[in-house]
């Protein structure tokens, strides 16, 4: 299967009332969560304000990206999904076939990710460039793919980005979040996710996805697959935060040995008993894709699809479980 597949199995439920939108949140080295303390249930279930007390869990920070220089400076990320051992390194930039780990085809996606390297079709690298920093946020930038340069792009609508820590950085258990401003529009997919390290799936976990066409719409799902039939199943919510677009919030969740917990500035709003298959350590990936087939309130690319859209981000991090 091709990650980011996503069949509703599960329970995807309707939308939450709005969140007050919290004080700036700082990037600390340490960190306390709150966390349910009863057994969690192997069907996500949300977290409402009547729930019982929840006990603190204690972090310290082993990943940090604030964006004051350009994400491709420092070799914390690759701009492309990887393709294992057996993956030219050439063919991540350029020449017939590059486009293959430069989307996700299955989706229905409409945009090929780029990079100042990449040649598409050709040899000789295009110089385009999504990725941009300006006091401290990073904006993956989509734009409308330039006529003259639609051949050697395999004739996608869009140029876009995407950042992962696959080969960097991988973590088993902990904390990952991202605080970020959250684009909308016609087939607009931003999204903040995780993928195990050892290239399969699922075991995938979306901590935050947009649908561009209902502002203010966060999703935040579990994939698995059931070991008894070998089926693929999810359960996840959606959540309302009106202001997304506007202002900046923290998504995040935190992965223990027997719960996954999704929260929103930092407060837990979901959790699930940790499914089969979540053994190996997990890498992040931040993208902003244009169009999709499966995933609802996106939609195809269209002339009221915005010619340029910003996924702004301030800061994405890591935190471990302390011992």
């Amino acid at each position: 299967m091709t990650p980011r597949v996503l069949i509703a199995i599960g329970c995807i439920a309707t939308l939450s009332p709005a969140f007050a939108q919290e004080a700036p949140t700082a990037a600390l080295t340490r960190l306390s969560l709150p966390v349910a303390d009863d057994p969690p249930d192997e069907v996500c279930r949300r977290i409402e304000s009547s729930s019982p007390p929840p006990v603190m869990v204690s972090l310290h920070r082993t990943f940090h990206d604030d964006f004051d220089e350009h994400p491709l400076s420092r070799g914390k990320w690759a701009p492309h999904y990887a393709g294992g051992a057996a993956w030219p390194e050439a063919r991540y930039w350029g020449g017939d076939g590059s486009d293959f780990k430069r989307k996700t085809t299955y989706n229905g996606e409409q945009q090929i990710y780029v990079d100042p390297r990449y040649s598409g079709r050709g040899t000789t690298p295009l110089g385009l460039d999504p990725f941009s920093v300006r006091n401290g946020v990073l904006s993956i930038t989509a734009s409308r793919t330039p006529p003259e340069l639609r051949s050697v792009l395999f004739n996608n609508e869009y140029i876009s980005g995407i950042l992962t820590t696959q080969g960097s950085f991988a973590q088993k258990y902990g904390y990952f979040e991202i605080r970020a401003r959250i684009p909308v529009g016609v087939a607009v997919w931003p999204a903040f996710w995780m993928l195990a390290d050892d290239g399969g799936w699922p075991p995938e976990i979306d901590v935050m996805e947009g649908r561009g066409q209902l502002p203010g719409d966060m999703v935040m799902t579990t994939h698995w697959r059931t070991p008894e039939t070998g089926f693929i199943r999810s359960c996840g919510f959606d959540f309302l935060v009106p202001d997304a677009a506007t202002r900046f919030h923290d998504y995040g969740v935190l992965w223990q040995r027997d719960r996954i917990t999704y929260l929103i500035d930092r407060k837990p709003v979901s959790d699930i008993m940790v499914p089969a298959g979540f053994i190996d350590p997990m890498y992040m990936i931040v993208n902003l894709a244009m169009g999709s087939k499966f995933f609802q309130g996106v939609g195809f690319v269209a002339a009221e699809s915005p010619d340029t859209v910003a996924f702004e981000i301030d800061r994405i991090s890591a935190y471990q479980i302390d011992p």
